[in-house]
């Protein structure tokens, strides 16, 4: 689809691996349900095709770029890499990438650092054009959702992975939702009267409702603090009125911990105090404690092993996206799950 859509080959494939990933791993509000709009983006010109990250400034341990409104899948990837090579020689680095393309899952680019066995922390605002959240003490929207993300390698297991948006619930979780026909749990959004609804269609609405923070004055706090290191500290703008595309801005903080200590010790400190935290008593005599990121690698296991279900409503608009633009897709049978 990305490639007849007019996307180079690199770029396809980038996008494709990780909308896919996103479903492997669970998140399927960042998956292959966005491919569409992706698309509906690029031929309205809000994303921009085939485009190379530019330099703005650099030293030896910080960068800004500007990702030109490029596809983010490509822009992440340029971003950390770029970020990786510097903390591999300085020990630390921060990358400040603003005008991105959707981002996609944020916990990729934790995940590619923590692959590199590096511990990163991620900031993401965008600019004004995915304005969905309401301020503590609000109704309207006024904030991104704003997500954060980290990430540390574990010498044997899957890396920690945090990877949250500082509101109750994503935008795309209440579209998965929307399309499934299903509700959404209770004080995750308000109606466009600023009442609280389990409806993803009042979100939807005219006038559209608003998602609040995670635990009030804590989430909404954190969505500042995202709102000025993503948005103001790269350039790209805080969330504002009056801008018609959804462009990311990030902030990235890359730290090898090899320059803090010797990477064993930091290693052998990680697996025991995973140890530590696990060998509390469970709520639920057959209950277990997982950290942050494993269950995502606990569904990729057995997603890929079974497969990805997509709801009718999300195959369908792939399959009409994918008619538009003359790509024939093998006729998907439904089951019963």
């Amino acid at each position: 689809m990305f490639a007849a859509a007019g996307c180079g080959p690199r770029e396809h494939e980038r996008i494709a691996q990780y909308l896919v990933e996103a479903n492997l791993v669970g998140h399927d509000s960042h998956g292959v349900i966005r491919a569409p709009t992706y698309i509906e983006w690029l031929r309205a010109g809000k994303v921009v095709a085939n485009q190379a990250m530019k330099l703005v400034f650099e030293n030896d341990a910080m960068a800004v770029v500007d990702g030109r409104f490029g596809f983010g899948q490509v822009m992440g990837e340029e971003a950390m890499k770029l970020g990786i090579d510097k903390a591999v020689r300085q020990g630390v680095a921060v990358v400040a990438l603003r005008n991105s393309g959707h981002l996609g899952r944020i916990g990729d680019w934790a995940e590619m650092a923590a692959k590199a066995g590096k511990v990163s922390l991620h900031f993401v605002n965008t600019s004004g054009g995915g304005i969905l959240a309401a301020p503590f003490g609000g109704t309207q929207r006024r904030l991104s959702a704003n997500p954060i993300a980290a990430g540390v390698p574990v010498s044997n297991g899957p890396p920690i992975i945090l990877d949250i948006s500082t509101c109750m619930i994503a935008e795309g979780k209440i579209k998965v939702a929307f399309n499934k026909g299903v509700t959404v749990p209770d004080g995750c959004i308000l109606d466009g009267e600023g009442r609280p609804t389990n409806d993803p269609k009042a979100f939807y609405a005219s006038p559209p409702g608003a998602i609040l923070p995670f635990g009030g004055h804590k989430g909404y706090g954190l969505s500042v603090i995202a709102e000025v290191l993503a948005g103001a500290l790269t350039g790209g703008g805080c969330s504002h009125f009056g801008v018609d595309r959804v462009a990311n801005n990030m902030l990235s903080i890359i730290l090898d911990p090899a320059f803090f200590q010797s990477w064993d010790g930091f290693t052998a400190e990680i697996g025991e105090f995973i140890a530590h935290v696990k060998s509390a008593k469970t709520v639920a005599p057959d209950g277990e404690i997982l950290m942050p990121g494993e269950p995502e690698a606990r569904t990729r296991v057995r997603r890929v092993r079974d497969g990805i279900e997509l709801d009718d409503t999300t195959w369908n608009q792939i399959v009409a996206m994918s008619n538009s633009l003359g790509v024939a897709i093998p006729v998907a049978e439904s089951r019963e799950s």
